[in-house]
Order: C-alpha cells, then structure tokens, then sequence
C-alpha cells in the first residue's frame, strides 16, 4: 500500500547531512514554485542548505517542538483547548454557557481567555488537530475536540483519555464514497468495491481523504491490496469528477453533498461514527490534583445539563386516602414512573379550622417526547392542576463518568 502526495512538486535529492556523526536517510529539496510548501519538506529544506552549526540549531528546534514549551511540573496554571473557529467552536461555547460557564475574551483576535467561574484556568483557542498535538505534547491539560480528530491525530496514544464521549453536537460520520455511475453503478459494500478487477499494482484505486493515519488502515484492515491515496483538505467531492480520485473518504453530516456531486455511501463504509468529546492528558490528571479538580467541574456540568436535556418536571395534585395508595395508583401508568420513581408529598388544606392532607402533590420527571401522553395519564387517575417546567440541571450523588475516570487512572 502507497500513500501518493499528489500536492507536492517533484522532489529533488539532497546529500548533505546533518551530522557527519549520524548518519540521515536522504533529505529533499522543493524546487520553488511560489506556492506554500508543505511543512515537513519545508524544515527538510532549510536544515540541508545551512551551515552545518545552524543545522544542528534546526535540528534542536525541530527536536523541541514536540516538547511542552513550559515543563509540566513548573506550568501551575490548567490549560484548556477548544475549538477556534466553525460551527464546532460555536457549539462548544453554547454547552459551556448553558453550564454557567461563560468564556470571557478580552480581544476576539486573542487566542487566550478564561472562564471566570474556574479559577488558575486558561482557555486556548486552537484547530482541534492542534489541540490533539499539544494535549500530546503536554502544553495543554483539556480540550474539547471531535472524535475524527482525536482518532487521526491522537492514533491510540495511551497518553490520551477520554473524559466525556458524548457531547450532543459535532454528530457526523466518516464514511468512504464512491460514484453513482460508471462502473461503479451496480457496487454498493465495500467488499464489492475491494473484489473489482479494475484495481492492480499498475492501477490502483485512488482515494483522496484528509485521514492519512484512519484511511489506510481501514482500507488495508479490509482486505484492500491496491490503494493509493491523495491528500487533500476540502471539496473532496470534487475529486472522483475531475478525475483524480475514484474515491473520497470524508466526513459526512446529512449526505446531502454527496448526492448533489453523483457520489453514493456504500454498505460496510463507514470507519467511524462521531462527535465531539472531552478528552484531557492522562499524567496532567495523574500528577495535578487542580487538573483533575477543574475536570470534575467541567464534567460535572456537562453530565448534569445533558442529564436535563428535553426533560420536563411535571407537578400535579391528586386526591388520595394515603400516599401509598396514591403512589399506587401513579405507579400504574407505565409514562409516569420518572427517573427513579415518583415523589409523592401531603398538600394541608384547612377545612373548619382543622389542617388535613386532603390532596397529594406528585413530582416526576418526564421525557420531552412521551410530555403529552405522561399529562394525561395523570389526569385520568385523578390529577388536576398539572404545572409543567423544563429541566436545567440533573446532578447525580456521584457522576457516573467521573466514577469511571478515577477507575481508568487507578486513583
């Protein structure tokens, strides 16, 4: 299996290395064609035309760079990656301030804010692929990212943890695609398209696809022997049409992008489902009691709001003899059982001067899309006054997800 830059020009070799005392694989030159070069040919570039003392300069810098740029152990100050810029980073600031967590940037071209409500924390906006990277590299402690993201660029790092894997937004898939026409008319799974004749060592398939780490193994994990890919960042559905791609893999929403460019998803495609998750630095956690402290909150807010998501507190009143018997009777009405049960307390009326439990307040918590059916099942055993309010917040005696978390740590 071969990966094909197609964006690159034409490489020339270079032969002078760095350090005569280690010995490097060829570098390259990129012959200068006023277009933006890639980055790792880039650097290759500038190290293979210095003077070999700025050489070794380089060859630190380039050493450093994947080091945090402050150690661990001397930054005190929780670092937090969220999204800098689309619908992933709109959303993202939605679910904070929906958890009473309100970003606070002095200046929109800054990349730093915080979050007052958390004290000794940053907030840093970033592209999630380099909230990944520096999540890695131990410049940032948390961040908020989609799983696509966090799969490619975090490619199973045990440094890496998962703290909240299911936000409510960012839902998309990442599926391959071929077109609807041609000889690919009558192939609709993957293992059709792995079993066409048409793909030799001369001719492979050619998928184009920003997912250079998923891509190829999913392919190759699929009995794919002749693959070559095509890097590419956006349009991808452009690809197959103009002819340098049979394929895309690429993230994919609706589907309705892909209709509209003749392209069609096929049975077995999908390598992956996604959204967007919590995800934190397993030593930051282990060594940093605040880094897990500020993670607690953070994941605290979020289980309780998305607990609280499209449920309704229903409140009626109910004549009843007892609130036994009135549990009873509520417990009957397979809508009406909430979370964990009803809540079922006297209401004190005063008659002739004298205070009786003549009725029965009951409290439940009820699904937004069974409202309808819970209210009028209260009302035909007998319940009246029925008072309906959203929920905001359902905080559990101990999040289920931090339980987990500590167990993953071994803490």
């Amino acid at each position: 299996m071969s990966l094909s830059l197609l964006h690159l020009p034409s490489l020339q070799k270079c032969s002078s290395p760095i350090s005569p005392s280690l010995p490097l694989p060829p570098c390259f030159h990129v012959p200068c064609s006023g277009r933006r070069r890639p980055r790792a040919i880039w650097r290759t570039s500038i190290a293979c035309c210095l003077p070999r003392q700025q050489q070794q300069s380089v060859a630190v810098a380039e050493r450093n760079e994947t080091s945090p740029s402050v150690l661990l152990s001397e930054r005190k100050v929780v670092r937090f990656g969220l999204p800098s810029k689309g619908r992933m980073a709109a959303d993202t600031l939605d679910l904070l301030k929906d958890c009473q967590l309100w970003v606070k940037q002095v200046n929109p071209r800054q990349y730093v804010a915080e979050i007052p409500q958390l004290s000794n924390l940053e907030v840093w906006f970033q592209r999630p692929k380099d909230i990944v990277r520096k999540l890695l590299a131990g410049d940032l402690d948390l961040g908020i990212v989609g799983f696509d993201t966090f799969s490619e660029y975090g490619q199973g790092n045990e440094d890496l943890i998962i703290v909240h894997n299911a936000l409510g937004y960012g839902d998309c898939r990442l599926s391959l695609a071929i077109p609807n026409h041609g000889i690919f008319e009558g192939i609709n799974s993957l293992r059709q398209l792995s079993k066409m004749p048409q793909w030799t060592a001369v001719k492979p398939l050619r998928v184009a696809t920003g997912f250079t780490h998923l891509g190829p193994k999913f392919m190759k994990d699929n009995g794919f022997l002749n693959v070559t890919f095509s890097i590419a960042d956006g349009a991808l559905e452009a690809a197959p049409a103009m002819g340098i791609a049979d394929a895309i893999l690429d993230l994919v929403s609706s589907g309705t992008t892909l209709k509209e460019n003749n392209l069609k998803e096929i049975e077995g495609g999908v390598l992956l489902e996604s959204q967007a998750i919590l995800v934190a630095r397993k030593k930051s956690l282990i060594e940093q009691k605040d880094v897990r402290d500020k993670t607690k909150e953070i994941l605290e807010r979020f289980e309780a709001h998305l607990r609280a998501v499209d449920q309704f507190t229903v409140t009626a009143h109910m004549r009843g003899s007892s609130a036994e018997e009135v549990a009873g009777r509520v417990r009957s009405q397979p809508s009406l059982s909430g979370l964990e049960g009803p809540t079922i307390s006297p209401v004190f009326c005063k008659h002739n001067g004298k205070v009786t439990p003549d009725f029965y307040a009951i409290v439940i918590c009820v699904p937004k899309k069974a409202l309808y059916k819970s209210v009028q099942q209260l009302r035909e055993i007998g319940g009246s006054g029925v008072l309906v309010s959203p929920l905001t917040y359902i905080f559990e005696e101990v999040t289920p997800r931090w339980k987990e978390l500590l167990s993953k740590l071994e803490l």
